[in-house]
């Protein structure tokens, strides 16, 4: 993700630690591993519950862990957990994760988040308005670069195009604005009080907007009547859910982002692998093309975020008064 420009013109050397950022890294590694499992977790549920139901559940036992390991790790908490920014972040929440489980009941795991993917592009374009940001012509371009990636993707007017490919796109837009309020939250709470307040706030959006449809009869209440190795399922994904982003939370913690951006692109791997393994679904030729163009153009905007951050930095130590 971007990093903010420090606007103080003295920066304290900072102090790495190698065995904490090996550990962050290998955090990173098992949470890139776990989130296609809990996709494909939620696909499978979508063949028995709609979206919506999945979306609801799925936030009700990814909560209902975090308030556990809230008082658990009560020494972790910091910070108001109850606030217009947590209550703005599960609204975005509940965006991505609605997008993301609509998009995976109608396409392929791997077509699906290969379209998330263009997230990081959005974030470069939310930046400069949001954070104050300055993003520079290379970027941009690779911003350009990577949407045609998506219409080769999603290939608007083209025939198997489905209106269902622009969900994927709605989530990685919610996924983006949550980063940037993330940020803002972050300055003054910790990740678990983050994590589990915002959840706590995408759970009850979700049960309010599902009881909504529901008393306009657009959908029911399926759980009660649904096989039973959903009852199973249910809990297991929310743990997942919980569990990854735990992992993200304290790899982002242990090591610097610059470091762990790159390995973000691991879960494609997944996707692919386990699309193919649990439901045979391999992506053609235009959705490996498309993918590879997304991938590539986020790739280099990591790299370039990262070549900013390393000039940021000398520009702090040349300006850091001499001992």
């Amino acid at each position: 993700m971007i990093r903010p420009r420090t606007k103080s013109p003295v920066a304290p050397a900072r102090r790495t630690d190698h065995g904490s950022t090996g550990t962050g890294l290998a955090l990173m590694i098992l949470a890139m591993a776990l989130l296609p499992v809990g996709d494909t977790l939620a696909k499978l549920l979508t063949q028995a519950l709609p979206p919506a139901e999945v979306v609801l559940w799925r936030f009700a036992f990814q909560s209902t862990i975090l308030l556990l390991l809230a008082g658990i790790l009560r020494h972790r908490l910091r910070g108001a957990m109850f606030s217009p920014i947590l209550m703005l972040s599960g609204l975005c929440a509940v965006v991505t994760m609605g997008g993301l489980v609509g998009a995976l009941a109608v396409m392929p795991i791997a077509t699906a988040i290969a379209i998330f993917f263009v997230e990081p592009l959005i974030l470069v374009l939310l930046a400069a308005p949001l954070l104050g940001e300055k993003v520079g012509p290379r970027r941009y371009a690779a911003v350009a670069v990577g949407f045609v990636g998506v219409l080769v993707v999603i290939r608007p007017g083209f025939e198997g195009f489905t209106p269902a490919a622009l969900l994927p796109l709605a989530s990685a837009t919610g996924f983006a604005l949550n980063a940037v309020i993330l940020r803002r939250a972050s300055a003054t709470r910790s990740a678990l009080t983050i994590q589990t307040g915002a959840t706590l706030y995408a759970a009850l959006i979700a049960m309010t907007l599902f009881g909504a449809g529901w008393l306009l009869g657009l959908h029911a209440l399926n759980v009660p009547t649904a096989p039973g190795w959903v009852w199973g399922m249910l809990p297991l994904v929310g743990a997942v859910s919980a569990g990854t982003f735990l992992l993200i939370a304290e790899a982002f913690r242990r090591s610097e982002a610059g470091l762990l951006a790159p390995f973000q692109y691991l879960e494609i791997v997944g996707a692919v692998a386990l699309g193919y393994l649990v439901f045979g679904d391999l992506p053609d030729a235009a959705t490996a093309l498309g993918m590879a163009i997304i991938l590539g153009s986020g790739a280099y905007v990591v790299h370039r975020e990262r070549v900013a951050a390393r000039q940021g930095d000398a520009s702090d130590r040349a300006l850091a008064p001499q001992a």
